[in-house]
């Protein structure tokens, strides 16, 4: 019986070929296996179209049952914080996306307060990372960190509102920001870009920062760096959402039937749907490498220059500062009982020097 001879290792590649060209394959492979995380905030004033922008956006149905509250129960309203999380996976890559919507900002008659509660959950986010970053199980963090805001602005204005101005102040240090013109529908091209420019001269006239685009590499090839040009002059995009299918030209297409015709959300001509769209897909990664690297970095340095080296959570703070009243508290009463016995043997003294005084008398 002749014995089998063993295989032999064969080098697959050419000589003088190591192998690590190949390290981006295995990323990538690893990258698609674990899926992707990502967070995108809506905020806007109700009636300019946010559900069904995010609807078209990512072909699905985010709000099932929502119910549209009256013009009474929106007086009383406070801004609520409403986080759907969908799984979308497209030829294998799987993608957990959170639309993060802010249902009541600027509907009450006095708006003063209105984001106070998307700037808490925002800096609850970061909070929630660090302390799971700072704790033993690393190994499976959920990013629920907001990695982009699309705020909506209204196009039957002149620009930017007082309210607008507030509060990408207010958050612009927190969260890169897409600035969208609602209903882009309701103007004509030539208002779209006097809008448009309006706009971009109010931001820089206030110092908002906004998400800036990176420029693309020299060695990307043409077309790559002629989108990314087409992209950075969008800004502000325009849109229109809308999820009924049409018949146009013979073909059904995605858009709002109108007596004078049809407006298609995914032709460029009509509207900036589709460069949002592509800005969203192309640039999510530096979203969250911006996330990463600037804002959340800005937080955690902040917060371990106001909590020391240790790192705790909200409840923990809280008893720290009610310690730290109570040991205050009991130093002032000492310090009090103190100046009290002193002001008593001060007393005691002049009175045994007054009557010393009277028998020598």
């Amino acid at each position: 019986m002749s014995k089998q001879q063993p295989t032999q290792f064969i080098n697959p590649e050419t000589p003088g070929y190591v192998g690590f060209a190949n390290l981006p394959n295995q990323v990538h492979r690893k990258s698609v296996k674990k899926g992707f995380e990502f967070t995108l905030m809506v905020v806007g004033e109700s009636g300019l179209g946010k559900s069904t922008l995010i609807n078209s956006l990512f072909l699905t149905d985010l709000y099932p049952e929502r119910i549209i509250p009256g013009a009474a129960e929106k007086i009383e309203r406070t801004v609520q914080i409403e986080a759907s999380t969908v799984e979308i996976e497209e030829r294998g890559v799987k993608l957990r996306l959170t639309v993060v919507d802010t249902p009541g900002y600027g509907d009450a008659i006095n708006c003063r307060d209105c984001f106070k509660t998307i700037i808490s959950y925002i800096d609850e986010q970061f909070e929630r990372y660090l302390h799971d970053e700072s704790g033993l199980n690393r190994r499976h963090i959920i990013d629920n960190r907001v990695h982009c805001c699309f705020y909506f602005i209204s196009p039957f204005g002149h620009g930017l509102k007082p309210l607008d101005v507030a509060f990408m102040k207010a958050i612009h240090n927190k969260v890169n920001i897409v600035p969208v013109i609602a209903k882009a529908d309701t103007l004509t091209l030539k208002e779209r870009e006097r809008l448009k420019k309006r706009i971009l001269d109010e931001i820089e006239e206030h110092n908002i920062k906004i998400y800036h685009l990176p420029d693309a590499e020299s060695d990307e090839d043409e077309d790559f760096k002629e989108q990314t040009r087409l992209l950075k002059a969008s800004i502000p995009f325009s849109v229109v959402g809308s999820n009924q299918l049409i018949e146009a030209k013979g073909k059904k297409v995605r858009g709002r039937l109108y007596p004078w015709g049809v407006v298609e959300v995914e032709n460029p001509e009509h509207n900036d749907f589709l460069k949002l769209r592509t800005m969203l897909i192309t640039h999510m990664q530096d979203l969250q490498e911006v996330t990463q690297d600037l804002h959340y970095e800005n937080f955690r340095s902040e917060r371990l220059k106001r909590g020391g080296r240790k790192v705790e959570n909200e409840d923990m703070n809280k008893d720290q500062i009610l310690l730290e009243k109570e040991a205050e508290l009991r130093r002032m009463q000492e310090m009090i009982a103190r100046m009290q016995a002193q002001m008593q043997m001060q007393m005691q003294g002049g009175d045994g020097d007054s009557g010393a005084l009277g028998h020598h008398v």
